[in-house]
């Protein structure tokens, strides 16, 4: 049983701390869909999927209504594209985009992860031809999102992927340039890609999950800084267990929330993701939280630091609170994503070699980053290459999901509106990684990877 004193609380976070649960998002398996066709598959999923997932919004937003709890987002993810599609004759896999598409639409979900490849080791015919349509499918569609896993401890990092990557994260921002590059703001590449991650737009149903699950994702960052404010001047030991109480308060609710979701949708529990994940609204920043500790502005000397002590005592406080912890559960830095990183961004305090080092401590990396249109292909792989070095050597996941603005330069402000806000475009190396780049072949795993 909830004291009165501890329900006040959490009212009192909800109504004036932003906290929310991010999203639920049900995973599915569409390994039973596969055909030799891909009108068949296409097929096949569009009616899996709207008859698993058709009462998840309705049931999402019972629970709102019921206990009080905003939940912002109602999502699925799905087995990865290319291996439910492998089995066809055809190389455009776009149609089945299309049909993800339209069954999320039916859904009424805002997105649906899963047009996805792992090729941390090598890639298939099928795996290749899912990442050859992943520009098309991205441009023809409003709501799919596409991940590739390109590198991981056990295997080192894929550096032909890599290399191809980079000009499909160009090739994908010149055909939704009109939308300021937004079909690059749903594909992510991975390192060390996990299986259960709930967060778009990095979500797939890994093939060891179960048939059909429900994961949630939770946040908060409003409601650590406000704690925060109440240990001004203390010693960082309390500054610690302050946010390890606050994530414990935090992912109960996402315990409740997944497990009253999982009940009424008669589909198992898979896990609470404790991330803390940003929005644009003032209050509800990562950022904000790093100068709560008594950084002048986010970027400058001593960010890391701060940021590795808030990632890993929310993992602390969140394990205590839930069953089943999994998805990334740490501290996102989604620049377009958080008001206090846009800001410091502004101010040249936030550079893309500081996020860079940051990402060595957090979750995921180098998100919703805006770079210069003219960037070369060569470049963003080398971006990929870097931040899949630093997920393979600290076992840890790596993310990049980086924007070339299309007509913008450095200074330029990249408007996205909603949750994926707006983003400072931000400058690159000038000096030239092609070489580099055009070795191809594979960067062996580390040694501590040989643990068998």
């Amino acid at each position: 049983m909830h004291s009165q004193k501890e329900i006040l609380s959490t009212i009192d976070m909800i109504d004036n701390q932003h906290l929310d649960v991010r999203t639920i998002t049900m995973g599915i398996s569409l390994l039973d869909c596969c055909s030799d066709s891909v009108e068949t598959t296409a097929k096949k999923i569009y009616d899996k999927i709207t008859r698993l997932a058709e009462n998840l919004v309705a049931t999402g937003e019972a629970i709102e209504r019921e206990f009080g709890i905003p939940i912002v987002n109602k999502r699925i993810s799905v087995t990865p594209i290319s291996l439910v599609a492998a089995a066809g004759k055809e190389k455009d896999y776009t149609p089945i985009a299309k049909a993800l598409d339209d069954a999320a639409k039916k859904c009424g979900v805002n997105f649906i992860g899963g047009f996805s490849a792992l090729v941390h080791k090598g890639m298939t015919n099928s795996d290749i031809n899912l990442i050859n349509s992943i520009p098309e499918a991205l441009a023809s569609t409003e709501r799919v999102c596409s991940s590739v896993s390109v590198a991981s401890t056990k295997a080192g990092i894929n550096m032909d992927a890599v290399a191809l990557m980079g000009k499909v994260i160009k090739k994908t921002a010149n055909m939704t340039a009109d939308e300021g590059g937004f079909g690059c703001a749903k594909l992510v590449v991975f390192a060390n890609a996990v299986e259960d991650n709930p967060f778009m737009a990095g979500a797939f149903h890994g093939v060891g999950e179960a048939e059909c699950v429900i994961n949630v994702g939770v946040s908060g960052p409003g409601v650590v800084y406000h704690a925060l404010q109440k240990c001004k001047g203390q010693p960082f030991d309390v500054v610690a267990e302050t946010i390890k109480k606050t994530a414990f308060k935090i992912t109960r609710m996402g315990q409740l929330v997944a497990s009253e979701a999982s009940r009424r949708l008669g589909v198992p529990f898979g896990i609470v993701d404790l991330s803390l994940a940003p929005t644009p609204e003032k209050g509800d920043s990562v950022a904000r939280i790093l100068e709560e500790m008594g950084l002048e502005v986010c970027g400058t000397h001593g960010t890391t630091a701060a940021l590795a002590l808030l990632n890993d005592a929310v993992k602390k406080g969140g394990v205590m609170a839930s069953n089943h912890v999994g998805g990334l559960s740490g501290a996102f830095i989604p620049v377009s994503e958080d008001e206090g990183m846009i800001a410091a961004a502004m101010k040249n305090a936030l550079t893309l070699d500081k996020l860079e080092a940051m990402t060595c401590v957090c979750s995921v990396g180098l998100d919703m980053i805006a770079v210069p249109g003219d960037v070369s292909a060569e470049t963003l792989s080398a971006i990929i290459a870097d931040e899949a070095a630093i997920g393979v050597v600290n076992t840890k996941t790596t993310a990049v999901r980086i924007i070339p603005a299309i007509g913008h330069k450095v200074g330029d402000i990249l408007e996205f509106g909603g949750l994926l806000g707006s983003a400072p475009v931000m400058p690159v190396h000038e000096f030239s990684s092609a070489d580099f780049i055009a070795r191809g072949g594979r960067i062996p795993a580390p040694m501590h990877s040989l643990k068998n």
